[in-house]
């Protein structure tokens, strides 16, 4: 694997972690909730939903659980579909 496909595939997971926070049991919870929930600032919860970062395995785990989902349903996903995604969103924010 090249690392601009792990690129891509970190703004993917991090696109779906923000789908499933934006989607909270109905609802909607900040960035700065969940972080709270894990014990991360909500810089670095941004930082991942952006795909910025590199989550640990541990990290996935606990956001997994702060938002009621399995490290399954985490990744219970179309990462060809949340790639084109997380570009869309990424170009989005980037021409405000």
């Amino acid at each position: 694997m090249n690392v601009d496909n792990f690129k891509h595939e970190k703004e993917a997971i991090g696109y779906r972690i923000r789908e499933l926070r934006e989607n909270f049991n109905g609802g909607k919870i900040s960035q700065e909730e969940l972080g709270f929930r894990i014990g991360y600032a909500k810089k670095t919860i941004g930082e991942l939903e952006r795909g910025n970062t590199n989550p640990t395995f541990e990290t996935l785990l606990q956001i997994a659980k702060a938002l009621n989902k399995t490290i399954v349903e985490l990744f219970e996903f179309d990462l060809e579909e949340y790639k084109k995604l997380a570009r869309k969103f990424k170009e989005n924010k980037d021409s405000r």
